[in-house]
């Protein structure tokens, strides 16, 4: 074991650090693994994790992302407001139905 102190939990700026290491070729994945009594699969998914999100990060920035689904996101909270809306006129409606139709055949049992 090395001098270092043990890590408890890894975050992801930590992790960050680690894998950029690895990138740069400061070390490797086995010595990181061996140094924080990691599982070389668990470093290696780490380094995938990574690439892939530097993969995303070339295709678009998340500015452009955003801006390409806000309004398909804003139609469809207008979908489900209305949606929403719906529902609760049928339920009031049901209800209002349901007492009236209650009261009648209670008015027509006690005649």
């Amino acid at each position: 074991m090395s001098n270092e102190p043990t890590v408890k939990r890894w975050t992801a700026k930590r992790k960050a650090a680690v894998v950029m290491d690895i990138f740069k070729g400061k070390t490797t994945l086995a010595e990181v693994a061996r140094q924080h009594d990691l599982i070389v699969s668990e470093v290696e998914s780490w380094v995938d994790d990574a690439k892939r999100s530097m993969e995303s990060g070339f295709k678009a920035r998340p500015k452009d992302i955003r801006e390409h689904y806000e309004p398909e996101l804003r139609e469809t909270k207008e979908a489900l407001g209305e949606a929403h809306l719906q529902i609760y006129v049928l339920k009031k409606s049901s209800a209002c139905w349901t007492r009236t139709r209650t009261r009648k055949f209670a008015a027509g049992a006690t005649r």
